[in-house]
């Protein structure tokens, strides 16, 4: 890219003002607190649909209801989306 030479001490500084302000201002979020690839996911399709205040109800109901990929799986297209509302 043009006009992108950034010195590696550049690129560190950068990196540090990211993640101390994600420190200062990180929010308790309920999937930031998982490894599991199910809960992420489902996460992650829901925050790119809906605003993050909504997903955090939204998510801990779906995670009570379906906790696991196999339990999604097994549900009716019908019932996950009268899960949805």
């Amino acid at each position: 890219m043009i006009g992108m030479n950034i010195s590696q001490a550049q690129k560190k500084q950068f990196q540090k003002k990211v993640l101390d302000r994600y420190v200062v201002n990180k929010r308790d979020l309920p999937w930031r607190k998982t490894k599991d690839p199910y809960k992420i996911m489902v996460s992650e399709v829901m925050l790119q649909q809906t605003q993050v205040p909504r997903v955090i109800q939204k998510f801990t109901r779906r995670m009570e209801l379906r906790p696991t990929v196999q339990d999604l799986a097994q549900a009716s297209r019908a019932d996950v989306l009268r899960e949805r509302s």
